[in-house]
């Protein structure tokens, strides 16, 4: 394992679990096209896939198994791109081997995995661990919470977020990892990466009540066979903030021609809109009657650098701010409670850390 120093002089070597379609349309060009980055090993669930994306991306080798992959001593970190079913073992072993880690979103399974994670990671200070932001909102992050620091709001009074996917439900489709509990886990369509954005902004929760719905019981999988689905379509949450807001949440695959994902902030002097579909912020003051568009400074408009942040931290040229694995546990803690609610009929309170 080579010393900060060390690093910042020699060649980073990456090995990639799990060549999806994030990895190959981000991490891969991105770590690429950083100097002094190589990426030297990839293996995905056939071998056939591997070599396919071994010989797009012009990686030298591909492994059988990720655990062969991870214990490799050619190289320094692993990027795992697979789902979530895989997030945790990957990520236990490669720190146990002495390697970095930039794990996909979302961070596991449920919090369970993710306190291992962190726990693991706490033990090898010296290793960079980070899974992969919410994207969504990179671009006006840091605006919103510049505008919430200077009073736009006053005192937050509720927050709304509501995601939906596009068109109507889709009664025929194929099962797909997302409907799997078994390669999912607890993590339902977008829940966990828009909650994500909210602790960015306000923090997190404290108490949530749930309603989930299973619109589609059963799908077909890749071998024809029909598998019962229990991973909701449809969730509504509402919750108690630690900041002493209230909010509302709405998560849904059968909302067809909903309005694109938005975040609503409440103040009692201010409110804040953000339109996801088109990236733009709004707002409005009190004595004002229509919300405007607030312009993002680009100083302020950091957007996607993930794979930027991870290899300079290895360098230690910076810390790694998101997504670090405690607010990843955050969030599946989140997801957690959520499920519990829905499943109990009942308020449940969030595990904090």
């Amino acid at each position: 394992m080579n010393s900060p120093l060390e690093t910042m002089s020699n060649p980073v070597r990456i090995g990639v679990v799990g060549a999806g379609a994030n990895t190959r349309r981000r991490h891969i060009p991105n770590l690429k096209a950083q100097a002094g980055v190589e990426i030297v090993s990839v293996c995905n669930r056939s071998r056939e896939s591997a070599e396919k994306a071994a010989k797009e991306f012009g990686i030298p080798k591909v492994h059988r198994h990720w655990k062969e992959l991870v214990e490799s001593n050619e190289i320094d970190a692993v990027v795992i791109g697979t789902w979530p079913y895989l997030h945790c073992p990957v990520t236990l072993a490669a720190l146990g081997a002495g390697k970095h880690v930039l794990t996909e979103a979302r961070m596991a399974m449920n919090a369970a995995e993710a306190r291992l994670m962190l726990e693991a990671s706490r033990r090898k200070p010296h290793l960079v661990t980070q899974v992969v932001p919410s994207p969504y909102t990179l671009k006006i992050d840091r605006t919103v919470q510049k505008l919430l620091a200077e009073g736009f709001l006053g005192d937050l009074q509720a927050l709304e977020v509501r995601a939906s996917l596009p068109g109507f439900l889709d009664r025929e489709g194929p099962l797909q990892w997302r409907h799997d509990r078994d390669l999912s886990g607890l993590n339902v369509l977008g829940m966990g990466i828009w909650y994500e954005a909210v602790l960015r902004w306000v923090g997190e929760a404290k108490m949530v009540l749930a309603m989930s719905r299973v619109a589609v019981k059963q799908r077909k999988d890749s071998l024809g066979l029909m598998r019962t689905i229990s991973v909701p379509d449809h969730v509504d949450i509402l919750a108690e903030m630690a900041c002493g807001a209230q909010a509302r949440f709405q998560f849904s695959a059968v909302t067809g021609l909903a309005p694109g994902p938005e975040a609503w902030l409440f103040g009692s002097d201010g409110t804040l809109r953000y339109d996801a579909s088109s990236e733009k912020l709004l707002g409005v003051r009190r004595g004002e009657t229509v919300l405007h568009e607030i312009s993002i400074p680009e100083k302020l408009a950091i957007g996607w650098r993930v794979e930027e942040e991870f290899i300079n931290a290895i360098r230690a040229q910076e810390k790694v701010k998101l997504t670090t694995f405690e607010d990843g546990l955050k969030y599946m803690q989140f997801t957690e409670a959520v499920s519990r609610s829905a499943s109990l009929s009942a308020a449940v309170a969030v595990q904090q850390m």
